[in-house]
């Protein structure tokens, strides 16, 4: 261990110490960011940068455990990365199954897909499906994968899904219409059930949601972190928490 390592250690546990656990999210939403431009400034490949995006989840997961999150939600892939060349989205894929695959494995997290399966080859559907069933007893953090996602995207589904249940009930438009409102939508969603997230984590220095969970975010507070993924440590995630606490949530009022 060298001197800085000690140095971030000690401040790390020092952080740690004064947080309150009272005032921790219980959800917390993160956009893994930066993966491919960390491994370009290490003179890496994009799948080795995105290989050691997917080896720091796991160590994140224990950081929320250590410190009593109940449920996160990894944007892993976007509806928009559809659009990268094959050579860089196929070995992406691969390095996203495996790592469902261990999640899975681990014993401790509930995993749950969310985003639009139809979009993804189905050799990914099965790795999901069979991830979500093999974890479904656990009493653990609920890991939201969010792969194939998009935030608009959900939003429609959603509304597709209601509108196909009150179709099948015989509502009409006009009746559908009329009682319509916000907790009808949001119990179609791909989260229906569980807590908004109180907090998004962005890495990488980019400030923006990018479709990130655009209905459940309303009331979020966000944390736009310089460093890339791969990169990110325990201290920046207890930097996160702290800021978070020190915050007073108004939820518009």
């Amino acid at each position: 261990m060298n001197l800085r390592d000690l140095v971030y250690g000690l401040y790390a546990r020092r952080v740690e110490g004064r947080l309150d656990h009272a005032q921790v999210p219980k959800h917390i939403g993160v956009i893994l960011d930066g993966n491919r431009r960390w491994a370009k400034a290490s003179g890496g490949t994009a799948a080795q940068g995105h290989k050691a995006g997917a080896d720091k989840i796991s160590e994140f997961l224990g950081w929320c455990h250590e410190t009593d999150v109940e449920v996160v939600t990894l944007w892993m892939l976007s509806t928009d990365n559809f659009d990268r060349p094959e050579d860089e989205l196929i070995p992406l894929l691969g390095i996203i199954e495996d790592t469902v695959r261990d999640l899975a494995a681990d014993g401790r997290w509930r995993v749950h897909h969310v985003g639009t399966l139809d979009l993804l080859p189905a050799r990914t559907q099965s790795v999901l499906k069979e991830a979500e069933q093999a974890t479904t007893g656990i009493d653990g953090i609920l890991v939201n994968v969010a792969v194939g996602y998009g935030g608009r995207q959900e939003i429609a589904d959603a509304v597709r899904s209601l509108l196909l249940e009150h179709a099948d009930k015989g509502t009409s438009f006009e009746e559908l219409a009329e009682i319509v409102d916000v907790e009808h939508i949001s119990e179609h969603l791909y989260t229906r059930g569980q807590p908004d997230p109180d907090l998004v984590i962005r890495t990488s220095g980019e400030q923006r949601l990018s479709g990130f969970m655009l209905w459940q975010s309303a009331h979020s507070e966000y944390y736009f972190c310089e460093v890339f993924w791969p990169a990110f440590r325990k201290v920046d995630f207890l930097r996160a928490l702290r800021d978070y606490a020190a915050r007073h949530r108004r939820y518009g009022s």
